[in-house]
Parts: structure tokens; C-alpha cells; sequence
């Protein structure tokens, strides 16, 4: 998996995460999940969202729970 994927940035979404190029959040994933959606509905309903995006939401998600992940805000010019 590829890393910078999910960022955070104050001007888009208050701040939550999201996959890196989309206003997707990692919660708004976790959520489509959660309602039972596969990958491939989750995939087709938002069209910019990659499979490779998909992953690093729910990779960052895991990480967050095990406290391993850090959010790095990206900041704007």
C-alpha cells in the first residue's frame, strides 16, 4: 500500500481524514461498510475513489485503534 494516501487538512472536511486527492473521509468509508456495502459498491458509488484509496482508508482506520497511526495535516499555501 502506498503511503500519503489518507490525509488531513483544516480546509477540507473540519480536518478529518480523507483519501488524498477526493473530499472522501475514512469515516464516511467505515460507515459504508458498516451498512454492508462490498468494496466493489463502495467503489462504484464514489468513482473517485480507487481500490488502492479503499485500502488505506481501512488500513489508517486499523491503525488508529491500535494507536499506531500518526495524522499529518497538510498544510495550505
Amino acid at each position: 500500500m502506498k503511503k500519503g494516501l489518507i490525509v488531513s487538512s483544516p480546509d477540507i472536511l473540519n480536518g478529518k481524514p480523507i483519501v488524498k486527492g477526493t473530499r472522501i473521509s475514512v469515516a464516511l468509508i467505515l460507515q459504508c461498510i458498516a451498512s454492508g456495502m462490498a468494496n466493489e459498491d463502495i467503489l462504484r458509488g464514489y468513482p473517485t475513489l480507487t481500490q488502492e484509496g479503499l485500502e488505506a482508508a481501512l488500513d489508517f482506520a486499523a491503525r488508529q485503534f491500535q494507536g499506531e497511526e500518526i495524522r499529518v495535516f497538510e498544510h495550505r499555501k
